[in-house]
């Protein structure tokens, strides 16, 4: 490989980066399946046998290993060192991480067990890796610093209801269990952190994503302050959908999560538990607590009023199906008794055809034996002609053979009296001599 040309090697990387990109279906993805676990099972590409390889041949060999195409890239210039530890698993295949593995000399069974994987920037569970920061994309452990995509934990159960962590929450938190050190985190505060330092700089897109997520997280959340927060999600989407400015709904949901903090049960006050209270302070907590149940109750409120409208929404849309379904049977039914006619009309067509093919298949027929009855006529006319002819033939040559028969009988005659004459010409000489 040292000896081929550049342009060879930049048109070999070229046709693999076209491999690598997955346009070409199902059959190449599945030679480049094939080709990778070639290049895995393979005992002799070893760190020391790497070392003497050419450059080009390490880039394609990491780039088939890894899946990768940025390793093929002419901007993405790696040491050959890298690139071996790259394919050896002993560096992260992360171009924007590139730590030595295990990162942080973790001693996990994850990140001991597991060829390639860093904890610092890849999946615990799909052992993929992205680009995302200040996100909720990516659930991080507080214990062990792994992390977790979202749509991962969700898929596989890792994120349910579970007791509370923290001291005043609710009997029930929505929790992240980490598979790497199967600890669990309390997931509200940990949402809260990152709305409120990352949602101002995020886009309209963003925001709806990032809620969108929030709101799949405590879906099944049996906590009152998650259950809001599932709501609140769920109706600032709808509402952004509808128009609303994100840097309202940036407002809101941040405002709601000053609200939860607010809410979260407050710690009696030393002995007053065994006191008796004034009337105007229990009337003062019963308002407290009529206000709280009435603010709750408008909560309810609101999201069945939310869930009437996008109900009578879905129903008006459904009418409007129906409508438009209608349309179409009756569109259909048109369609349908035009094309009867039209094939009524078509057999008419096809049974005229039918008649005028069996009239002109008769002419055909007398034509047909009109044209034999002339045959034989014209076959014994031709016959009686070549009678005629050769009882003619036979008559001239008959006729020319008597005349040359009178012809050669003239001149045989002639011939003799000739002779005769010469005969006695010859005598009277002979007499007249003697």
């Amino acid at each position: 490989m040292h000896r081929l040309p550049d342009d060879y090697l930049d048109e070999l990387k070229n046709m693999l980066r076209v491999i690598l990109e997955g346009n070409g279906g199902s059959q190449q993805r599945e030679e480049y399946l094939n080709l990778q676990k070639h290049v895995q099972s393979r005992p002799d590409l070893t760190a020391k046998t790497l070392t003497g390889a050419h450059r080009v041949q390490l880039e394609i060999l990491v780039a088939i290993n890894t899946g990768i195409q940025a390793f093929l890239h002419p901007n993405i210039s790696l040491s050959q060192t890298s690139l071996i530890e790259v394919f050896v698993y002993k560096r992260c295949r992360n171009i924007a991480c590139q730590n030595q593995l295990p990162a942080d000399d973790c001693t996990c069974d994850i990140c001991t067990n597991r060829n390639g994987f860093c904890n610092l920037c890849m999946c615990v569970i799909c052992n993929k890796f992205d680009f995302e920061v200040n996100t909720c994309r990516w659930i991080g452990c507080d214990l062990c610093s792994h992390w977790t995509h979202t749509d991962c934990a969700i898929r596989d159960g890792q994120i349910c209801t579970g007791p509370s962590v923290k001291i005043g929450a609710g009997p029930t938190d929505m929790l992240f269990r980490c598979r790497a050190c199967n600890r669990t985190s309390e997931l509200l505060g940990w949402v809260k952190d990152v709305f409120q330092h990352c949602a101002p700089a995020w886009d309209r897109e963003a925001l709806i994503r990032e809620l969108d997520f929030a709101s799949r997280i405590f879906r099944g959340s049996e906590d009152p302050r998650g259950r809001h927060l599932f709501w609140k999600c769920e109706d600032l989407i709808e509402k952004m959908k509808g128009g609303l400015a994100e840097s309202t709904a940036c407002r809101a949901i941040l405002m709601f999560f000053q609200e939860i903090d607010g809410d979260s049960p407050r710690n009696l006050e030393n002995g007053e538990g065994g006191r008796l209270i004034a009337p105007q302070d229990a009337c003062n907590r019963i308002a407290e607590v009529v206000q709280e149940a009435i603010r709750k109750m408008e909560m309810v409120a609101d999201e069945k009023m939310r869930m009437f409208k996008k109900a009578r929404m879905a129903l008006e849309a459904c009418d409007r199906e129906l409508e438009d379904k209608a349309r179409e049977v009756a569109e259909l039914k048109l369609d349908r008794q035009k094309k009867k006619i039209q094939v009524e009309e078509l057999e008419k067509i096809v049974r005229l055809k039918e008649a005028e093919a069996d009239m002109f298949q008769l002419k055909a027929n007398e034509a047909k034996r009109e044209a034999e009855r002339l045959q034989r006529i014209a076959l014994a006319k031709s016959e009686k002609s070549e009678e005629e002819y050769a009882s003619r033939y036979l008559k001239l040559r008959l006729s020319e053979a008597e005349a040359e028969k009178q012809y050669l009988f003239e001149k045989i005659k002639l011939q003799e009296s000739s002779r005769a004459t010469q005969s006695s010409g010859a005598t009277n000489v002979t007499g007249n001599v003697c």
